[in-house]
């Protein structure tokens, strides 16, 4: 059975953090680099950050130096702690295996506020 299960989300002020965090089902996390995306308002859906299962990282430059991802993988979970947040982060916050296509299943994401 998929499982994609996000948390963490509120409402937070700029300069402010928040730490998300995703219970995947073992099948997505065991084989998988896992991936945190965002969809603003009126935007598509985008690559924030991902790990590889040996835990290797990469971020999105918007994101570089502010949210740091991390995976425990005896607990099939994968964390975003985000820091300094921006207006502009503002966004429903998804974690996927990396690559997953907008047809592949998706669970219901976090959202994420930071006022001005």
């Amino acid at each position: 059975q998929v499982q994609l299960v996000e948390s963490g989300g509120g409402l937070v002020q700029a300069g402010g953090s928040l730490r998300l965090s995703c219970v995947a089902s073992t099948g997505i996390f065991s084989i998988n680099a896992m991936g945190w995306y965002r969809q603003a308002p009126g935007k598509q859906r985008e690559l924030a950050a991902y790990i590889t299962t040996g835990g290797n990282t990469y971020y999105v430059n918007s994101v570089k130096g502010r949210f740091t991802i991390s995976r425990d993988n005896g607990k099939n979970t994968v964390y975003l702690q985000m820091n300094s947040l921006k207006p502009e982060d503002t966004a429903v916050y998804y974690c996927n295996g990396l690559g997953v296509g907008p047809r592949g299943y998706w669970g219901q994401g976090t959202q994420v506020t930071v006022s001005s």
